[in-house]
């Protein structure tokens, strides 16, 4: 949606110019920064970028802005690419079904690991799932959206229709997230990526945050698995950087002072990269069925 409606038609619009590459390059994508002003792209680009040698300032001296969206950019990422090429990538937050939600400022502090504020026009609350009362700022909950951004309704789909709207007419993003007191949205995850195990929510990016910081650790995606004992195991699959070694037991042993016990993971799998859609958003739906007799008794 935001490639179309924001990247492809504001471009045509303003009677600027785009290169549209058949696949993500570094080399290629590095070689044409002097003859752009802006880069779009998905936090996967901004990782790869930053494995690339030849990003430094001087490559991206003609950018302007950087733009990051489709899924989360850590806060690692944000900090590391700004120390090196002196930009802050402005993340913002969409939907198919809304286009343009909120974004961080153009003008103004770029929080990492936000995603901004309301773009005018746009209201934003975050709500109980339980009950629908909103949640006062620093709670988690279900993110809702009212606007003139927002779509009518799914195609000849009413019941499904009326099932993602409240009476009030906010569309239910299916999104988890808090507002800080400054008023910036923080995207804690998908609904249904929710962790539940032993009758406590984990939020899966909090422990992929404390993963992520590890020496030696590309990325990693914590994702719930049927267990006998807790309902859902905590199990983090982790992809480590070039040259980097280590083992489940130094996982696990790292993460003891920086998460609450019922929030450390049972398992930890080592991957050589995490299944994407086309848009880079990491499949955990497919690491799911992957792994689901993880902690099942062999039959």
């Amino acid at each position: 949606t935001h490639g179309l409606f924001v990247a492809t038609n504001v471009t045509l619009i303003a009677g600027a110019s785009m290169f549209l590459l058949p696949k993500f390059e570094p080399e290629e994508i590095l070689s044409l920064m002097p003859r752009a002003t802006l880069m779009m792209g998905v936090p996967t680009f901004y990782v790869r970028l930053l494995q690339h040698e030849g990003l430094n300032r001087e490559t991206v001296a003609n950018i302007r802005l950087f733009i990051s969206g489709s899924a989360p950019l850590l806060a690692e990422t944000h900090a590391a690419f700004k120390q090196r090429t002196g930009h802050a990538i402005l993340e913002r937050y969409g939907m198919t079904e809304t286009n343009m939600n909120t974004s961080n400022p153009y003008d103004g502090e770029r929080r990492a690991g936000t995603v901004g504020f309301p773009l005018p026009g746009v209201s934003v609350r975050v709500t109980d799932p339980a009950t629908g009362e909103t949640l006062e700022p620093g709670k988690t909950g279900m993110i809702e959206i009212k606007g003139p951004n927002v779509f009518k309704g799914y195609w000849r789909m009413p019941e499904k229709t009326a099932a993602e709207f409240t009476k009030d007419g906010y569309f239910i993003s299916g999104d988890l997230g808090k507002i800080d007191e400054a008023g910036y949205l923080h995207i804690v995850g998908r609904d249904k990526d929710l962790v539940i195990s032993g009758g406590y929510n984990i939020y899966p990016k909090e422990v992929e945050g404390e993963i992520d910081q590890l020496d030696g650790v590309a990325e990693s995606a914590v994702i719930g698995i049927a267990h006998p004992d807790f309902g859902e195991g905590v199990t983090a699959i982790v992809v480590l950087k070039p040259g980097a070694t280590m083992d489940e037991e130094a996982v696990l042993n790292a993460l003891r002072d920086r998460l609450a016990r019922y929030k450390q993971p049972k398992r930890v799998i080592f991957a050589e990269d995490l299944p994407r859609n086309t848009m880079g958003k990491v499949q955990k739906n497919l690491l799911r069925d992957r792994f689901k007799s993880l902690y099942m008794p062999a039959s």
